[in-house]
């Protein structure tokens, strides 16, 4: 058992039409059929949105979004219409709405991975495999690895596990052409955020990116290389063999499976409300990478 601790009620807005209520984005429909993204400051993790909110970090996703949408604008196009906020709707919106074109969405988490942690950690300790590609012996947690590896998953539904699949999977389910899309789209976009990311002093471990069609083109959609989204390292503080800091939510997950929280991970139990030096400090680090990657303040 999973999903929302406190599901929210939609914001009813002249005009818009609720469409869904995400994780972290609420998602309306306006007049003329595009898509309105609002992206709330709600952090979900182990497939529990979570009862505590972190303040600005709405903001900071389509902010930083938006920063790499311009660039990564001559590799892959993107989704972004504009980022006004439509008449009628609260203050609060200004900075954290999106009004993006409505996509064919692809049913497929691209993953794209350089650096050797979390499930793919796993999977590798049990078979030197990640997603089905062989991986060289003697990687521990942290390492890079010899190339970036796209490492698809199925998308799920809040409160389930997106599922980590083969790239012969993912040709079976959207056809080779698409899958074939996907993957060099993935890479090439991971490649470029990388190296942009490197010269400010943060790895960029692994990320996820999501795709539509618009018409017969391929479209980038959603977030991109936020905190949310991507393992964020701070460069000079990478040591192979353990779990490295960063500047994602990883900080809140291990709070959630520390002793402080009383919380059971494996029970049916919700998580509990995040103390007040937990939701400071991961602001904080949500911040401090926008202001890094960027090089402007926040």
């Amino acid at each position: 058992m999973s999903g929302f601790v406190e599901k929210p009620e939609p914001i009813e807005v002249p005009g818009l039409v609720h469409l869904h209520t995400g994780k972290v984005r609420e998602l309306y429909q306006n007049e003329a059929g595009d898509l309105v993204m609002v992206a709330s400051d709600r952090m979900s993790a182990y497939d529990w949105v979570l009862p505590t909110e972190i303040p600005d970090k709405g903001r900071v996703l389509t902010q930083l979004s938006l920063w790499w949408f311009d660039q990564l604008r001559d590799l892959v196009p993107n989704h972004v219409i504009s980022a006004e906020v439509p008449e009628g709707a609260p203050a609060d919106w200004q900075g954290r709405t999106l009004i993006c074109k409505s996509l064919k969405m692809v049913p497929v988490e691209c993953v794209a991975r350089g650096y050797l942690t979390g499930s793919g950690l796993v999977e590798y300790n049990e078979s030197r495999t990640v997603c089905g590609l062989a991986l060289p012996e003697g990687l521990v947690d942290g390492s890079e690895l010899p190339a970036p590896i796209f490492t698809p998953a199925t998308k799920a539904e809040v409160g389930e596990h997106d599922e980590n699949v083969s790239y012969e999977e993912v040709a079976r389910q959207v056809g080779p052409e698409t899958a074939a899309q996907l993957r060099q789209a993935t890479l090439a976009v991971y490649s470029r955020a990388r190296d942009i990311a490197r010269d400010r002093g943060i790895i960029l471990a692994d990320t996820k990116f999501e795709f539509g069609f618009d018409g017969d083109r391929l479209v980038i959609a959603d977030e991109v290389l936020t905190p949310d989204s991507s393992r964020f390292w701070p460069s000079d503080q990478w040591q192979p063999g353990r779990a490295q800091p960063s500047y994602d939510k990883q900080f809140v997950r291990d709070w959630l499976t520390s002793a402080e929280s009383g919380w059971d991970r494996k029970s049916e139990q919700p998580p509990p409300s995040l103390p007040e030096h937990v939701v400071v400090a991961t602001r904080q680090k949500y911040v401090e990478a926008y202001e890094r990657l960027t090089g402007t303040s926040w």
